[in-house]
C-alpha cells in the first residue's frame, strides 16, 4: 500500500439549487405577517428598494420595466450608457460612501423610517404556579413548611394535577436541605417526615381552584365536591364508591348496588360531569397567534371573486436614486460595481417574486374556489374530496409548491375565516358514482348523533345503513373511527334512562 498524493477525473451528477430559488419558495411559504417583516427588513437591508406611494404608481410603472434591463446589463457585466442623471437635489451627497457605509442617505428615505408600526402586545397574566404562590404566602408557614409547599407546586402540571409522588417529593425537600446544612458548614437538619409531606397536601389541595394537587381524575373530583359542600351526596358516593362503574355508564350496576333507580344515579352522573378534570388549565396561557386572512372570497352578484388581502403589505419599487447612481459607474472600482449589481439585481429580483407569489396563490385559490362552490353555496355536506395532487395538475405545478401555497395560510370566506387546509380532505364513494369529503361525512355524523333519541342512541351499524340510503358507501369501522375523531362516546355510553 503506497502513501501519497494523488490525481483522477470522475464524471457525476449534481442537483444545485440556486440561493433564490430557495428564497423564492420561502417567501410562497411564508403567512402574511411574517411576509410583512420580510419586506420590512429587505427595506432597510437593500438600497435598491423603496416604498410605493399611491401616487407613484403610475410615474414608476415604466421606470420599474428600464431598470429591469439595466440589472440584467449590470448583471452580465455590460456597458451602461453613461447619461447625465437630471438634478434630483441630491448632488451635496457622497453616494459612494452612502452605498458601502450603510445606506444612510439622510433623507431619502425619511417617509419610510419615520413611518410607525405598532405590534401587539399581549397582558402580563397570572399562570397557575404564581397563583398558587400568592395564595401560599398569606399562609402562616415556617420556613420549612414554606420549602414544602414551593415543591409542591413545582411539581403540579398545567392541568392543575401533582405530577410526582409523595415520596419523590420528600426525597427532593430532604435533599435541599442536606445541600444547604453542608454549605453553611451546619449540623443536619432532621429529614422531613412522610406526616409532614401529607400534611403539606392537604394544605395545597385546600388552595384555588378547586381540585388542584390531586393526584389522580378521582381525587380531583372528589376535592371538587367537598369544596362545593357535596360531601356524602350521592354525586360523591359514585366518585368514592364506584368510579369504574360511573366511568363505563353502568348504571344498572350502579343502581342495584345502592338500591336506587337508574334515573337517579343518571342525575348524580350528570352533577359529576359538570366538574373539571383539568382545574389548572384555566389559568394556562392564551394562544398569541394572530390570525390575519392572506386571501378574501366575496361573492358578487351571484359569482365568487377572489381577492390577495395584501393592503398592508409594503409594496416595492426600485428607488430612482439608486438607480441614477447605478448609471454612472466610473467612479467606482470594481468591488464597489459588484456590489451595486449585486444589490439592484436583489432588488429586481425580490419584486418579480412578490408579484410570483400574489399570482400563485390567487391561481391555486381561483381553482379551490371553483371545485368547492357546492360547499360555499350549501354547506360542509357538499363539501368536495380534494388533494394537493389534483391541485398541482390542474394549475400547472408541482405538489410541493401547493403545499407551501396552502400551508399556514388563512382565507375570509362568507362562511367564515378557514385554514386552506380545510378545503384538501380525503373521499368516499356514492351510489350516484359521485365522492364525497370525508369532513362532509363527520359533519352528518355528528348531525344524526345530536338529534337522535336519548334512549334508543344510533350504533354505528345503524349510522351505516343511515348513510347507506342518502348514497354514501362507507364501512361500520370508519363510522367508529370518524366518531372518535368528534369525540362522541359509543351508543351504549350515550344511552339515557
Amino acid at each position: 500500500m503506497k502513501t501519497g498524493m494523488q490525481q483522477s477525473t470522475s464524471l457525476r451528477q449534481e442537483l444545485k439549487i440556486n440561493p433564490r430559488l430557495y428564497q423564492a419558495m420561502d417567501l410562497l411559504y411564508m403567512p402574511l405577517l411574517d411576509l410583512q417583516q420580510h419586506l420590512k427588513q429587505e427595506l432597510l437591508t437593500n438600497p435598491f428598494l423603496e416604498l410605493v406611494e399611491p401616487e407613484d404608481d403610475e410615474a414608476d410603472a415604466a421606470e420599474e420595466g428600464e431598470a429591469t434591463a439595466e440589472a440584467e446589463n449590470l448583471a452580465e457585466g455590460d456597458t451602461v450608457a453613461e447619461a447625465e442623471p437630471e438634478k434630483s437635489g441630491d448632488d451635496d451627497i457622497d453616494w459612494e460612501g452612502v452605498l458601502l457605509d450603510g445606506f444612510e442617505t439622510g433623507g431619502q428615505r425619511e417617509e419610510a423610517d419615520n413611518r410607525e408600526w405598532y405590534e401587539p402586545v399581549t397582558v402580563a397574566s397570572t399562570d397557575l404556579s404564581d397563583h398558587l404562590k400568592e395564595q401560599v404566602a398569606l399562609l402562616d408557614l415556617t420556613p420549612r413548611q414554606a420549602l414544602l409547599a414551593e415543591e409542591f407546586i413545582g411539581n403540579i402540571d398545567e392541568a392543575g394535577h401533582l405530577a410526582a409522588t409523595l415520596d419523590e417529593i420528600r426525597d427532593g425537600v430532604n435533599e435541599v436541605l442536606a445541600r444547604a446544612a453542608e454549605e453553611l458548614d451546619l449540623p443536619p437538619a432532621t429529614p422531613v417526615s412522610d406526616d409532614e409531606v401529607l400534611a403539606m397536601l392537604r394544605i395545597v389541595q385546600d388552595l384555588d381552584p378547586a381540585g388542584v394537587g390531586a393526584r389522580d381524575l378521582r381525587e380531583c373530583l372528589l376535592l371538587q365536591l367537598h369544596a362545593a359542600g357535596a360531601r356524602g351526596t350521592l354525586a360523591w358516593r359514585l366518585v368514592d364508591e364506584a368510579f369504574e362503574e360511573l366511568i363505563a355508564h353502568r348504571w344498572s350496576e350502579v343502581s342495584k348496588r345502592f338500591s336506587i333507580s337508574a334515573q337517579e344515579v343518571q342525575t348524580a352522573a350528570d352533577e359529576v360531569a359538570r366538574l373539571d378534570p383539568k382545574p389548572g388549565l384555566r389559568f394556562a396561557a392564551a394562544s398569541e397567534d394572530y390570525i390575519v386572512p392572506d386571501l378574501v372570497i366575496d361573492k358578487i352578484d351571484g359569482q365568487y371573486h377572489v381577492f390577495l388581502n395584501d393592503g398592508n403589505l409594503p409594496r416595492l419599487k426600485l428607488s430612482r436614486s439608486y438607480q441614477e447612481l447605478a448609471r454612472d459607474r466610473k467612479h467606482f472600482d470594481t468591488e464597489s460595481k459588484d456590489f451595486i449589481a449585486s444589490k439592484l439585481n436583489s432588488a429586481n429580483w425580490m419584486i418579480q417574486a412578490i408579484e410570483q407569489r400574489r399570482q400563485t396563490m390567487l391561481k391555486v385559490m381561483h381553482f379551490i374556489v371553483d371545485r368547492q362552490r357546492d360547499y360555499f353555496e350549501r354547506g360542509i355536506q357538499y363539501l368536495k374530496p380534494l388533494t394537493l395532487r389534483e391541485v398541482a395538475d390542474a394549475v400547472g405545478m408541482h405538489e410541493s409548491t401547493v403545499s407551501r401555497v396552502t400551508n399556514e395560510k388563512f382565507v375570509q370566506t362568507p362562511r367564515g375565516v378557514l385554514p386552506l387546509k380545510f378545503f384538501f380532505s380525503s373521499g368516499l364513494s356514492t351510489s350516484d358514482g359521485d365522492d364525497v369529503s370525508a369532513r362532509g361525512i363527520r359533519d352528518q355524523i355528528e348531525k344524526l348523533v345530536s338529534g337522535e333519541d336519548d334512549k334508543s342512541p344510533l350504533t354505528d351499524q345503524a349510522i351505516v345503513e343511515i348513510l347507506l340510503r342518502t348514497g354514501v358507501q362507507i364501512a361500520r369501522r370508519t363510522v367508529a373511527k370518524y366518531r372518535d375523531q368528534l369525540g362522541i362516546l359509543p351508543a351504549r355510553m350515550r344511552k339515557r334512562v
